[in-house]
């Protein structure tokens, strides 16, 4: 196949699986290397930039996906007639960035740092694909391990876990010292139960 070709393949690909596609898997089907598709899709985004397009492409970590351009929002949603989903709680943001900074982590970790039960919140938080389970400790009861998701990375606009923002020094000290016991308890290895 050619280059153009190519660059129309991956965009059909990218627009029929309506979700995240690992950049390996689209090489895979295309036969190419993986430095070889990285650099189509490259090509892909700044082409549907070029041209003005309704639709962007969107690299979550080792994923790329085809979504509407932020300004066009409003028309889409009213076209669909989709409700914004209900914002999230106080609560939902505390235990999403407690997870997103230490994770993977157990639910009885969160709920000790927040210093309250929050079997809810992350019920919630599993709902909304924000985080989702990623394993479990290999202690007893073995514990359930929770990490973000791609989704998560998608809605707060952020192409890796990296491009989090620093916590303060002062923050993540206290954070340390009256846990650090705790951490070295609940942080060993633990085995996937799935990727």
């Amino acid at each position: 196949m050619n280059g153009k070709r190519l660059l129309a393949a991956i965009e059909a690909i990218l627009f029929a699986a309506a979700e995240p596609l690992h950049c390996a898997k689209i090489a895979e089907v295309l036969e190419l290397s993986v430095e070889d598709t990285e650099e189509l899709l490259s090509n892909l985004a700044a082409k549907l930039e070029e041209r003005d397009s309704g639709i962007c492409l969107l690299r979550l970590d080792t994923k790329y996906q085809l979504c509407v351009r932020k300004e066009f929002e409003n028309e889409v949603r009213a076209t669909l007639e989709i409700k914004r989903d209900t914002p999230l709680s106080q609560a939902a943001f505390e235990v999403l960035a407690i997870v997103a900074y230490n994770q993977p982590i157990t639910k009885s970790y969160i709920d000790q740092i927040r210093g309250v039960e929050c079997t809810g919140v992350i019920t919630t938080l599993c709902q909304k694909g924000l985080i989702e389970e990623k394993g479990r400790l290999d202690l007893p009861g073995r514990p359930i391990l929770y990490g973000t998701t791609t989704n998560f990375l998608r809605c707060f606009s952020l192409t890796t876990l990296k491009d989090l923002p620093q916590l303060p020094e002062s923050d993540t000290t206290v954070l340390m010292s009256d846990l650090e016991s705790d951490v070295s308890q609940i942080k060993p290895e633990f085995s996937k139960t799935r990727e």
